[in-house]
């Protein structure tokens, strides 16, 4: 855990925070301004669930970065007016839920359309017999994802994921991809499936609730299919205007997908940033027929950047928030975040104190569990490890494994592990960097991979191995406490398969790698990050307790802050915070069989520029709609500073692309 550096551009500790992002997604009358009395960002506000048994209760999500009143809000089915109801609270706050019964009993099929005060339609959701039992949600994202039927209880006034089909059927994947209000008033959908789908009855309605729905079949050109991650664009029959909103409705009269701009959000375009999946915004260039460019400036609920979302909270007392250091420009020929704009505050204030960390900071690595990726594994650089759970979109401890999370020693029961990386081995173990020993004087090195069994009874963990390679690093053992800072700070397991399918040459032989010739390293290699200068280093870890060295491998990046292996892109990611411009290295094998830098990513847009060290991609076997989580932890719980919803938070959710 760097706090502070004896050589420029070198970073340390601190915070992120986040975002959601881009237009909207919902619906407005056409061609009319939002009436005075509309709220602010009233347009974030979606209809997120809706059951037609029983109560028929109905579920709006606050989709922005500031809450909205509901006040005086009305809704109105198939048959009757707009008629007020009694919402759960008058106010949803960011990122939150409230729930309602609707004032008239909502059919077998039936719609709903949801008002604001003023009359100006906010959303709007149709669906076919059977589709809202037990209920249908959005999946693959609140506000955001697909109308789908769900398949166990209803999740009202939380997240929509329980539930959510493991597989959203091919229709639900045809997106509004493209939106134009000027002279053509063009769509574009996009099919982000992997079978094409007729749009023979499908059919398309504005945000002038007087308007009938018009065929796709009938639109000009004429749209009677869309091929498998194919396009098809056609001019609106109803006109679009300055302020209006699409609706996308199946053949079964199912709506699909929305959206809704402001003023001067479709002009030229308003689009999804990324290309099929991610929020509105708005965009200098039109793209229709291809994937969006993402270029430009805001959209109607926000920039292009995103927003902040969720968070706040008081800071308890002994929660002290350390501001970043060590800032530094990203690589040359890094690329934007290619994920979601948006990113969720996703823990409680202040949430990683313990009896060697009382302040609250330093939660650094970061590792999801491949064999139950609704583990997160997360190493605090006071000899801490925490095993957390998702529970209302946050990531806390696990309180069936330590609601505290569990201390750390080093081999023998001793010491204090400067923890910083983690990754989980191919034996289901988590194996632990640390950079000292923080029971001794701090200006002492001690680069070491620990090996631990996440079984093991009690709040105190011992290593069932350790492999100590401090000796190779005398460039760290200079008697300065910030030197013997720059140690290992992050560890990938990656699996020999992956190293021998792509044909990685092993730098000890000049061939390519063998893993039997090294009968007691297990099944793959730990690639440790040296935040010194950037390297990575590879290992086997032997079970007799010593080590191979294979070498070290160059990320063309100033330091390294954490390392993880990603089956999904198929890389090793060596992650860098403000040191490196927030970036993240995919490093992949060249047709020599050595390890490259392959393509650099900065973060999302909105993020701060903190110490930001810890970073994880869920696995690709929890993708939905094309997109899997990816988490940042900070360092410094810093945010974006006294006073800012993120101030006191460590950990941060966004999306990543399939």
């Amino acid at each position: 855990m760097p706090t502070s550096h004896s050589r420029a551009g070198v970073a340390s500790v601190c915070a992120a925070a986040l975002t959601l992002s881009g237009l909207l997604v919902t619906g407005v009358l056409a061609a009319r301004p939002a009436a005075a009395a509309d709220p602010a960002d009233y347009q974030n506000v979606r209809i997120n669930e809706v059951t037609s048994s029983n109560d028929d209760t109905v579920e709006l999500y606050n989709a922005g970065s500031t809450a909205v009143s509901v006040s005086g809000w009305k809704v109105s089915d198939d048959s009757f007016s707009p008629q007020s109801f009694s919402p759960s609270s008058g106010t949803i706050p960011a990122g939150g839920f409230v729930t309602f019964d609707s004032p008239k009993g909502l059919g077998d099929s039936d719609k709903l359309v949801l008002y604001t005060a003023g009359g100006t339609v906010v959303d709007r959701v149709e669906w076919a017999t059977g589709k809202a039992k037990p209920a249908m949600a959005r999946c693959g994202g609140d506000g955001t994802g697909a109308w789908v039927t769900t398949t166990t209880a209803t999740t009202f006034g939380a997240p929509n994921a329980p539930g959510c089909p493991a597989s959203v059927p091919a229709a639900s994947r045809v997106r509004i991809n493209e939106v134009t209000s000027g002279d053509a008033d063009t769509v574009e959908l996009y099919n982000g499936g992997t079978s094409a789908v007729a749009l023979g009855s499908w059919k398309y309605v504005d945000g002038d609730t007087s308007h009938s729905p018009a065929a796709l079949s009938s639109a000009s050109p004429s749209a009677t299919s869309i091929p498998a991650g194919g396009y098809v664009t056609f001019d609106s029959a109803l006109g679009l205007g300055d302020n209006d909103s699409l609706f996308l409705v199946d053949g079964n009269g199912t709506t699909v997908d929305s959206v809704t701009w402001a003023t001067g959000g479709a002009k030229p375009s308003s689009e999804r940033c990324a290309n099929g999946t991610g929020w509105f915004r708005t965009s200098t260039t039109a793209t229709f027929g291809g994937a969006n460019s993402c270029s430009g400036g805001s959209g109607g609920s926000g920039g292009d950047g995103g927003r902040l979302l969720g968070g706040g909270g008081a800071l308890t007392s002994g929660c002290a928030p350390e501001a970043p250091t060590g800032t530094g420009s990203a690589p040359a020929g890094t690329l934007a975040w290619p994920g979601g704009k948006d990113v969720t505050i996703a823990d409680d204030v202040c949430a990683f104190t313990t009896s060697t960390g009382p302040e609250g900071r330093d939660l650094s690595g970061l590792a999801f569990d491949p064999s139950n990726p609704s583990v997160l594994w997360a190493a605090k650089n006071k000899n801490w490890l925490f095993k957390l759970v998702k529970t209302n979109g946050k990531w806390i401890p696990d309180p069936s494994w330590s609601a505290t999370g569990k201390q750390l020693r080093f081999l023998g029961g001793s010491g204090e592990p400067d923890s910083e990386g983690l990754t989980v081995g191919g034996n289901g173990h988590v194996y632990v960097t640390s950079e000292r020993d923080n029971a001794k004087k701090n200006t002492v090195p001690k680069d070491t991979i620990m090996e631990f069994d996440p079984t093991a009874a009690g709040s105190t963990l011992t290593p069932v191995h350790q492999w100590d390679m401090t000796a190779q690093f005398p460039q760290l053992n200079t008697g300065s406490k910030d030197d013997a800072n720059l140690g290992f700070e992050g560890v990938a397991y990656v699996p020999d398969g992956w190293l021998t399918a792509n044909g990685w040459v092993d730098p000890l032989t000049g061939a390519a790698y063998d893993p039997a010739n090294y009968p007691l390293h297990g099944s793959g290699l730990f690639f440790a990050g040296l935040e010194w200068d950037g390297t990575l280093h590879a290992y086997g870890l032997n079970s007799d307790g010593t080590f191979t060295t294979f070498g070290t491998i160059g990320t063309g990046k100033d330091s390294v802050m954490d390392v993880m292996f990603d089956a999904g892109t198929q890389r090793i990611i060596a992650t860098c915070d403000n040191t490196c411009g927030e970036t993240h290295t995919s490093m992949k094998v060249d047709s020599t069989g050595a390890l490259v830098p392959d393509v650099t990513y900065t973060n999302p847009a909105v993020m701060p520029v903190d110490n930001l060290e810890g970073f994880a991609i869920a696995p690709a076997s929890t993708c939905v709609d094309g997109s899997r989580e990816a988490v940042w932890a900070d360092d410094g719980v810093y945010g974006f500073g006294p006073g800012s919803s993120s101030y006191g938070h460590a950990l941060y959710s966004g999306t990543f692309p399939c």
